[in-house]
């Protein structure tokens, strides 16, 4: 079953991309990415309270298309509904990284698995270019932290969904948009350090060429390996808080 570029685009999304937030969207799209990017990129904290009237009048709405991408946003597993206090962003604890990220190694490997049998060059190209802008946005210094992270997060999105693309499988580019927390994944790289973020996309590009040579184990071993670093930083984070 082929990936199509609606299957691509539903893990890129998992990954924090989707449309930015831009003039002539409709309220409730304008809301949901709005909001979503402000989860994603730490604006709004595990366990903080969505205020619909507060988020209105921020972005020039009605509540009523807030209401609606609250709900979009709670279907997407980001915010949760409590008692006495509405709708929060999600809170995820030790175990829940662990379940994530092993579920998410364990997709993206086996993902690996097949587009080292199944790779197109065109396929390989799109990996080479998400690699190539993984490299220049590590190397802007005239950035903030912010706006340097949402560049090699996109790239890091570039690479992943190309990847997932070359699979030809398309229950499991959908699998993998429910196992990708974005939150997760752009907080790893904004804590990376350079030399972390290097070693990132060293990985990318070993992944890369062993997809082109045709070694399917080879290439889920390093992809899993190299998921488990982002694991890795996000409990040490959590160990710090």
């Amino acid at each position: 079953m082929a990936t199509s570029a609606e299957d691509t685009n539903t893990v890129a999304v998992a990954y924090g991309g989707g449309p930015m937030p831009e003039r002539g969207m409709s309220g409730p799209a304008l809301a949901y990415s709005s909001i979503r990017s402000w989860i994603v990129e730490g604006k709004l904290r595990p366990g903080e309270r969505l205020i619909e009237q507060r988020i209105a009048a921020e972005l020039n709405l009605s509540r009523t298309p807030v209401r609606e991408a609250v709900r979009m946003l709670a279907a997407d597993g980001l915010v949760v509904t409590e008692r006495n206090r509405g709708a929060v962003v999600r809170t995820l604890g030790r175990q829940d990284v662990l379940d994530l990220y092993e579920l998410r190694a364990r997709l993206e490997s086996y993902a690996c698995e097949l587009a080292a049998s199944r790779a197109t060059p065109d396929d390989l190209e799109a990996i080479d270019a998400g690699i190539r802008d993984f490299g220049k946005a590590l190397r802007r210094r005239d950035l903030d932290r912010l706006e340097r992270t949402r560049l090699i997060g996109e790239a890091n999105r570039h690479v992943h969904a190309a990847i997932i693309t070359a699979s030809r499988h398309s229950r499991l580019a959908h699998l993998l948009s429910s196992a990708v927390d974005a939150p997760l994944v752009f907080e790893a790289l904004r804590e990376f350090s350079n030399r972390q973020l290097e070693r990132s996309n060293l990985f990318h590009q070993l992944i890369r060429d062993t997809i082109a040579k045709g070694e399917p184990v080879r290439a889920a071993q390093l992809m899993h390996e190299h998921i488990m670093l982002g694991r890795d930083q996000i409990l040490a984070d959590l160990n710090r808080g």
